[in-house]
């Protein structure tokens, strides 16, 4: 569902944190000159909306999003969402999810590339925090990468995890490798921190959610940004190493820098038709 050149690409936006705050007043300022305008906003708790967000843009329903006709639903909410609504919003529009965390569901990832392909949409990931993501995806599809980690480091303030891994931190207390292994098991652990694994586990495919490594460290040193560091490996000794410094205020659970890399995501969002693509 292209919008074309006279029609502006009609977005809905779930969820209105940070993040959600941030694309609503990008899309209501600089859309209109971008060709985007917004279709419809919805969080869980709508009075967060009021005052901020046209009364006429509040959904209050979000099982009635269909009603408001968009070209693009953007998702950044929590993987919950996903899982509950993604295969509805592909059988109207073109779904960017915010939160590929989901996505390491063996089962909703198929039922997702399917329905992309059933009804001619496309599933966008954004890479948000991840550098590298199209030449990962490119190595990937040309049979050359051979294996993929990343580590990523934060003050425990930042980070959001299921269960009490990180309940005992102390101030001061320096540097703790909270896991290490495969992506598939850590989404489930810190589902709303590795999003940027999570898009790297889309880009390289062939190696996915069980074969990308990860690893995730609080370090109460770092209370100025977030450390993402990413290690590709081809054949022949090759490899890659990047260390991106992202910054964050403390209990951030977004890198300052990755507000825009959204931005630019979704400004990419016009329709690439039945398959997953990161943007």
């Amino acid at each position: 569902m292209a919008a074309s050149s006279s029609s502006p690409v009609r977005i809905g936006v779930v969820g209105y944190g940070h993040l959600g705050q941030y694309l609503v007043e990008r899309i209501l300022t600089d859309g209109p000159g971008l060709g985007l305008t917004l279709g419809f906003v919805w969080n869980r708790n709508i009075d967060k909306l009021r005052g901020s967000v046209p009364d006429e843009l509040m959904l209050a329903d979000l099982s009635s999003f269909a009603e408001r006709r968009c070209d693009v639903i953007v998702e950044v909410c929590h993987p919950q969402i996903v899982k509950d609504f993604g295969l509805r919003f592909m059988s109207q529009c073109h779904l960017m999810v915010g939160s590929p965390s989901a996505l390491s569901d063996p089962d909703l990832n198929q039922k997702l590339r399917q329905a992309a392909q059933k009804y001619g949409r496309t599933l966008y990931v954004p890479s948000g925090a991840l550098w590298g993501g199209q030449d990962i995806q490119r190595m990937n599809d040309s049979g050359t990468l051979k294996a993929l980690f990343i580590r990523m480091s934060k003050h425990p303030s930042c980070f959001r995890l299921t269960g009490d891994v990180l309940s005992d931190w102390t101030e001061g207390e320096g540097r703790r490798v909270l896991f290490r292994g495969a992506v598939a098991e850590l989404c489930p652990l810190a589902p709303n921190n590795v999003n940027t694994m999570a898009a790297a586990a889309v880009a390289a495919g062939s190696l996915g959610f069980t074969g990308v490594q990860g690893e995730i460290v609080s370090d109460t040193s770092l209370s100025d940004y977030h450390v993402v560091e990413v290690e590709v490996t081809g054949p022949d000794g090759f490899s890659v190493q990047t260390v991106r410094r992202n910054p964050a205020r403390l209990g951030a659970v977004t890198g300052s820098a990755t507000y825009n890399s959204f931005w630019n995501s979704l400004l990419c969002c016009r329709g690439h038709g039945g398959r997953v693509y990161l943007c």
